[in-house]
């Protein structure tokens, strides 16, 4: 049934409330491409990955961390009686000599606990910069590369010393400010006032952000499997410096509220760890899918297609002969038996 010329065409359905902001704001926009690009590119598998194996590498790094006390308690007598004196004397009854013993132990056993921790770091510790690699590298866009296993693990450790290395140079930024600053106020003699220190942690803020800068900026453009150009990520940097100095503050917040309480400050502690690394992680990985969103980003490439390679064949001519003589002797032989009654019945 054909619609009646008199009436209007059909108009298509206004766009909605959210496509007009969209249009309207830019940064609206991008912050919507990059939340699609988060949840299309597996964003919320990654972050429990990388979660996983950041809690899985503490218990390494507090075996360590426990060797070497043992270490200092082995080389300073003194002190190490006096520890276990105070647990023997503080613990009631026979557990002040059970800790002892266990702590006897512990002394004695030093260097297998410290050896058994580089291990387990080890492993743990690349599994951590496997799994944040693969997850820089899918939200840029990029496929991982087919190398063999030993060749993956020696660059995962390599990028893994780098980021070392990175923290490393944040820290020393960061406590040379610091120093720096109670060097001034103890100069200006304002070491034992209130501001001062309130001023101190003003000034210690940007310091803070600049290292954080430098680390995410180093994160962002050479953990992925292919490096990526620096000016691609330095707002994204920016944004995660500044991100990550918030949740810094609200984790420090939330461990002076459950300070109070003994159940709160044993289990909140480790939840508030747990939670804090998880949304460290989840930033990471979100201001990776807006990095890579940015109109500035580098496009994904686009692989060639493989040349088309012609190669001649020649086929060698058979000669005739063969085949007709074949064919003749099949020929003859199959009347002669076909004759071959017909001369029975003749003779």
């Amino acid at each position: 049934m054909n619609r009646h010329p008199h009436l209007p065409a059909p108009q298509p359905a206004p766009p909605s409330r959210w496509k007009r902001l969209r249009a309207r704001y830019r940064w609206l926009d991008h912050l919507a491409r990059a939340t699609n690009r988060y949840v299309d590119y597996g964003g919320y598998q990654y972050v429990a990955s990388i979660t996983y194996f950041s809690l899985l590498s503490l218990i390494p790094l507090v075996m360590v961390g426990t060797s070497i006390a043992g270490f200092v308690l082995a080389s300073q007598p003194h002190l190490r009686d006096s520890l276990l004196n105070a647990i023997t004397n503080t613990l009631p009854g026979s557990f002040g000599e059970d800790a002892s013993k266990v702590l006897k132990k512990f002394i004695d056993q030093r260097t297998n606990v410290g050896v058994l921790g580089l291990i387990v770091g080890l492993y743990s510790g690349w599994n951590w910069t496997n799994a944040l690699r693969d997850a820089l590298t899918a939200l840029w866009g990029q496929k991982r590369a087919d190398i063999p296993f030993w060749q993956l693990i020696v660059k995962d450790l390599v990028a893994l010393l780098g980021l070392s290395a990175a923290l490393l140079v944040s820290f020393s930024i960061t406590i040379s400010g610091t120093a720096l600053g109670g060097y001034l106020l103890r100069l200006a003699g304002l070491a034992d006032t209130s501001w001062g220190h309130q001023l101190l942690s003003a000034a210690s803020i940007p310091l803070a952000l600049l290292a954080d800068w430098l680390v995410f900026l180093w994160v962002l453009t050479r953990l992925p499997r292919d490096p990526v150009g620096v000016r691609s990520a330095v707002r994204g940097a920016i944004a995660a410096a500044i991100g990550f100095e918030l949740l810094k503050q609200a984790g420090g917040i939330y461990l002076r509220l459950i300070s109070d309480s003994p159940t709160g400050a044993t289990f909140g502690s480790v939840i508030g760890l747990l939670f804090f690394i998880s949304l460290v992680a989840r930033l990471l990985v979100f201001i990776t899918a807006w990095t890579a969103t940015g109109s500035d980003a580098p496009p994904r490439p686009v692989q060639p297609p493989s040349p088309v390679v012609l190669r001649p064949m020649v086929v060698p001519r058979s000669s005739p002969v063969g085949p007709a003589a074949l064919g003749v002797v099949t020929g003859v032989l199959g009347t002669l038996w076909a004759l071959k009654p017909w001369r029975r019945k003749g003779s």
